[in-house]
């Protein structure tokens, strides 16, 4: 699966990939891997992303389109 929102999220506010990968305490080939959809996100990681972008899971994986995380 690839997680096109995640990608434009980070650029949106101008991370790097090495900086997402420090913030979750990845290895950065790791998070490109991520990024790219060549491995799957494990859930903690993934909830850690939507906290550093303020979103939800759902969001993320594009089950919603409302960006704002749940009351």
């Amino acid at each position: 699966m690839i997680y096109p929102r995640i990608r434009n999220l980070r650029e949106d506010s101008d991370f790097t990939q090495q900086q997402m990968a420090d913030k979750l305490f990845i290895n950065r080939r790791t998070y490109s891997s991520y990024e790219n959809g060549l491995r799957g996100i494990p859930i903690e990681t993934l909830s850690k992303i939507a906290d550093i972008f303020n979103t939800s899971v759902d969001y993320l994986i594009g089950r919603t389109d409302f960006r704002k995380p749940y009351p």
